[in-house]
């Protein structure tokens, strides 16, 4: 362990690990999302129903769902540098081999291949944040690492609009999955656990572990086999659904703007393809500025001395119903004003998104890497259950069912955290007593 020289300045290292895992979610974004942008493309070649093509935006969250427990139990049990660097080569190799699908099956089978690979990715994000951040910088350093969904994809949309323009529909699953590959190899390089990085000084330790991160949650010797006691213990509790309930209901916006989104400007409204992708970066960008102002915000009042109650949960429940102003693109036919709503809507979402960090406050000590994995395997039931509504919905040639269907969950997620998860602190179990 590093000994601490008193009057040392603290390094900084942790933000430079914060960096790597923002660049992590924007290629986890850009390999959920390049479908989105495909898809219309992809349906004139193989001629797809609305119900055939809900069903392959789903096909992802099937095994990304299945795998999120097991990929909990992965994160607690392997670190996560070959962890990690595992997920990110393989997803993209999925990734690309989709742009050699041949219809159907293929393509359904390669999208639940990239869930798979993928379910480890945010349970790690969790350990690696709260491995490296004290308390009073996690809300922030959560809401820097989400935002990469959001202000990834505003850049790339017009940028994958632009390469399946160039290089058609395959050639786009190529590229985005090529990246993905190098970036796996950049990870396994640069990304070490606190205890064990060449840069950081005793004084940024000492800084983390007083401030409640937990340095190493895997030291030799600490492993822990899985019980089916903790997972029932994780299910036990009312302040863990509130959470659960919210993840989904935040979840499902976010894939209704992951997958059938491009599709509904350019079939549903009638806008160009290209000029489709510029629009579609707006919402992103409302979403990128929505979670920044709510993690800073957020910490920012806990500083203040506002309780984590209020200053954790507001921005989610104001966020949630903001969602829900989505259905307001129902009632306007020009281009800036549907956007205006989609933009308005997609900041709700963005604001509402630090829903991580009650996962990190609220888990057992000795069961954040499982309730992670619950939690995140409950909010991907939305990556299932929207696509598939929508697209029955939408079956019919009218969009409009589609929307009121997603402005309801908002406010379905509002009501959980308000009702359910009642005072912010962490869960004591039986084991701990």
């Amino acid at each position: 362990m590093k000994t601490i020289n008193s009057g040392v300045t603290p390094t900084k290292v942790r933000y430079r690990v914060l960096l790597l895992v923002f660049v992590n979610v924007v290629i986890n974004y850009m390999d959920r999302s390049n479908l989105a942008v495909a898809a219309s493309e992809i349906d004139k070649e193989f001629k797809f129903t609305p119900v055939q093509l809900g069903l392959i935006f789903s096909a992802f969250s099937w095994t990304y769902l299945a795998f999120q427990v097991p990929g909990g139990i992965l994160v607690n049990r392997f670190a996560p540098r070959a962890l990690y660097a595992f997920s990110l080569i393989a997803w993209s190799l999925a990734t690309v081999m989709q742009g050699f699908a041949r219809g159907f099956v293929t393509l359904f089978g390669l999208r639940m291949a990239t869930g798979v690979f993928e379910a480890p990715a945010f349970p790690i994000n969790n350990r690696v944040v709260s491995n490296w951040f004290p308390d009073q910088e996690r809300a922030s350093a959560i809401a820097v690492y989400t935002s990469g969904q959001f202000l990834g994809l505003a850049f790339l949309m017009p940028v994958l609009s632009t390469i399946q323009l160039e290089f058609g529909w395959r050639g786009l699953f190529v590229v985005t999955g090529l990246i993905g590959i190098v970036w796996g190899l950049v990870w396994w390089v640069c990304y070490r656990d606190p205890a064990d990085h060449k840069s950081v000084n005793a004084a940024e330790l000492a800084h983390i572990e007083r401030g409640g991160g937990l340095l190493d949650q895997q030291q030799a010797g600490e492993k822990k086999s899985f019980r089916w006691a903790d997972l029932k213990a994780v299910l036990s509790y009312r302040k863990l659904w509130g959470i659960y309930i919210g993840q989904f209901a935040v979840n499902s916006t976010l894939w209704f703007f992951l997958t059938w989104f491009p599709k509904y400007l350019v079939d549903y409204r009638g806008m160009d393809f290209i000029k489709s992708g510029y629009w579609a970066a707006v919402p992103y960008l409302a979403a990128f500025v929505g979670i920044l102002c709510s993690g800073f915000l957020s910490d920012w009042l806990v500083k203040k001395g506002v309780s984590p109650a209020k200053a954790r949960k507001r921005p989610i429940i104001i966020g949630l119903l903001v969602s829900a102003t989505i259905l307001g693109a129902n009632y306007v036919d020009t281009p800036g004003l549907i956007i205006f709503f989609m933009s308005l809507s997609f900041f709700g979402v963005g604001f509402a998104s630090i829903t991580w960090i009650f996962v990190s406050t609220l888990a057992p000590k000795h069961l954040i890497n499982l309730t992670g994995g619950v939690f995140n395997f409950i909010g991907q039931l939305a990556g299932i259950v929207v696509p598939i509504v929508i697209g029955l919905l939408a079956s019919g040639g009218n969009f409009a069912p589609a929307l009121v269907f997603v402005a309801v969950l908002g406010l379905v997620g509002a009501g959980s955290y308000l009702f359910l998860v009642g005072n912010v602190e962490r869960i004591i179990t039986e084991h701990e007593r």
